[in-house]
């Protein structure tokens, strides 16, 4: 048994490598490209316009469908009860981790509760301890890992590549990283709403985290 982190990172779609702010520059400038279309005003984008055109349009007019046009994919490693809330995000592209075709060999990794009560640790040890003992008995009982994964807990970690525009991703991360959510989707949202900051200029900076998710949903999305 292993006890990790969540973890994260984006991904440059074209490279499979991760993602950079050249990358996040060439998303707006496409947005850019695509918006314009509707004036047919194509000739005036020039190397720099999308630093007045997001602003002006997206941010101040409200024309966020054009955000739709690029997509962002994130490799998110998480436990699998807050994989469950993620996959509410239905507009996403999903593609999880299987524990009914993964059969899993040496130590399973697992996530331990950010806000667990203090002096509860040994006992959850105990039972990760004990759920991943039997998992591999039954597994070398002959029980396949889709049968096999029946006494694994929601504390298991898991894969996950999430995948949508960049509106789809505003709409996530007014969600998810409000007061109310979940200590353990923050543990990721939060580092992914600051990262994402510092990639894509503009269309995040008004999102803080731990405000009142009521709050949130008054912003343009």
């Amino acid at each position: 048994m292993k006890i990790i982190n969540p973890s994260y990172v984006y991904i440059n779609q074209m490279t499979s490598g991760s993602l950079t702010a050249i990358d996040g520059v060439r998303m707006l400038k496409h947005i850019e490209r695509m918006g314009r279309v509707s004036h047919m005003s194509e000739h005036l984008q020039n190397e720099d316009s999308w630093k007045k055109f997001i602003p002006a349009v997206v941010l101040n007019h409200g024309d966020w469908s054009i955000a739709e046009h690029a997509s962002l994919t994130a490799m998110i490693r998480t436990d699998r009860g807050i994989t469950h809330e993620l996959v509410r995000h239905r507009l996403f592209a999903f593609t999880q981790e299987s524990t009914r075709f993964v059969r899993y060999r040496g130590a399973l990794e697992f996530i331990y509760p950010t806000n667990a009560p203090e002096g509860c640790f040994a006992n959850w040890d105990l039972s990760v301890q004990q759920a991943e003992n039997t998992y591999f008995d039954l597994l070398d009982s002959g029980w396949r890992p889709q049968e096999a994964r029946s006494v694994l807990p929601n504390s298991l970690a898991a894969t996950i590549a999430v995948t949508g525009n960049l509106r789809n991703w505003r709409h996530f991360f007014l969600m998810r990283t409000s007061k109310e959510t979940h200590p353990d989707f923050k543990r990721i949202s939060i580092p992914m709403l600051a990262e994402i900051k510092q990639l894509i200029p503009f269309l995040y900076d008004d999102i803080e985290a731990d405000q009142r998710q009521v709050e949130n949903l008054r912003k343009p999305r």
